[in-house]
């Protein structure tokens, strides 16, 4: 592992940029880490200032370029149990721990330490740099970024996604929808049932819909298909609602989520799950005509289709592995896609490492995405 990769890995992993936290502490870093090189970057806040985006492009501005695409944002470390700080990377056993070192500060920090390799080398076609913000709550970041790529750059080849795929190159993903679903009912005492709408009971037979209808594409599932679980899921990931014991709630809300296969609509998931909800409206306003139920989708990223093309075959020669794998985890992959962008996922580490406590990426795994990066640079040069 070169001293310059675990350098950057470590400045990345220490930010704290947990999904509901502002991310610009790291994009600021990066931008002046680039403008210490002479790379200009450009940022693409959101509607806030409170998040960015951040281009680049490292090389002459001509076409046949590579991107580079990874996201900022980590997942919260809320209740898990660490043995050390999750943002200071603690090297152990031959692997390096930290929020974010798997799920995928490396990828990117790799390519940011191999900048001045790149600029050394000269090289002829460019390395655009394409980090996003809130991918973990839905790729909601992502499609800005990718706006600005096709009006400032000039077309590249392919972008690959450093997603921790253990350096194979996959070739397809699912795709996710997040939703999220408010009930609000009848306060009454909770002696008097008749007289109120629980939010809480409606909000449990709403859920429990959700897991009926994955339920049946569990039992409909084409056994053949390369995604595990080969059927598109359905899952609730928070849930909150009510008020005491003895108040019959007046509101509750749930966020949940359809990872769609490629080919499968999830909008038809949501028209029948708002069917069924039509149908417990009827009788809570019977009870009580103010009540409701709404349902606003806040993220929709679409799946990642094995297309073939550039980017499958750079990854794979790159690579030095076959292609044609699949994840059930949702990327950025399907929003570069929709725009013409061949796209593939590979990166370091693997997914069964991330979003846990002591999460972890293996060194030599380190080593083989910087491989990766200085046959990228040989072939750009070249």
């Amino acid at each position: 592992m070169k001293p310059q990769s675990l350098e950057m890995i470590t400045k990345l992993v220490g930010f704290d940029t947990v999904s509901r936290n502002s991310n610009l502490e790291l994009i600021h870093y990066v931008r002046d880490y680039l403008a210490g090189h002479g790379v200009q970057s450009q940022l693409i806040a959101n509607r806030e200032g409170t998040k960015a985006n951040l281009f680049a492009t490292v090389g002459p501005q001509v076409e046949g370029g590579i991107v580079l695409s990874g996201h900022t944002d980590v997942v919260p470390v809320d209740g898990q149990p660490w043995d050390t700080d999750p943002f200071q990377v603690v090297e152990k056993d031959g692997r390096l721990h930290g929020r974010g070192t798997c799920d995928m500060k490396s990828f990117s920090a790799i390519g940011l330490a191999a900048v001045p390799d790149m600029l050394a080398r000269n090289i002829r076609r460019p390395v655009h740099f394409a980090l996003s913000y809130d991918e973990e709550i839905g790729c909601v970041g992502a499609p800005s970024l990718i706006e600005r790529l096709s009006i400032e750059a000039a077309r590249p080849s392919a972008v690959i996604i450093g997603e921790p795929t253990s350096m194979r190159p996959i070739v397809a993903h699912k795709g996710i929808a997040a939703l999220r679903t408010t009930v609000i009912g009848h306060e009454a005492h909770s002696s008097q049932v008749q007289d109120g709408v629980s939010a809480v009971t409606i909000a449990a037979r709403l859920i429990a819909y959700i897991d009926d209808m994955m339920a049946r594409n569990k039992a409909e599932a084409d056994l053949s298909s390369p995604f595990v679980p080969p059927y598109t899921t359905l899952h609730v990931g928070t849930v909150e609602g009510g008020t005491a014991l003895n108040i019959i709630a007046r509101k509750c809300s749930f966020v949940w989520d359809i990872r769609a296969l490629p080919g499968d609509n999830w909008r038809a998931y949501l028209e029948r799950f708002e069917a069924y909800a039509d149908t417990l409206l009827r009788d809570m306003r019977a009870v009580a005509p103010e009540t409701s139920i709404t349902t606003e989708v806040f993220a929709d990223a679409p799946p990642l289709q094995d297309q073939g093309g550039a980017a499958q075959e750079i990854a794979c020669r790159l690579s030095g592995c076959q292609c044609g794998g699949v994840v059930p985890y949702a990327a950025e992959g399907g929003q570069y896609q929709e725009k013409g962008y061949s796209t593939v996922l590979c990166g370091p580490g693997s997914i069964d490492n991330a979003h846990k406590p002591n999460e972890y990426i293996e060194i030599s795994q380190v080593q083989a995405c910087e491989a990766f990066m200085e046959k990228l640079i040989d072939q750009l040069a070249a």
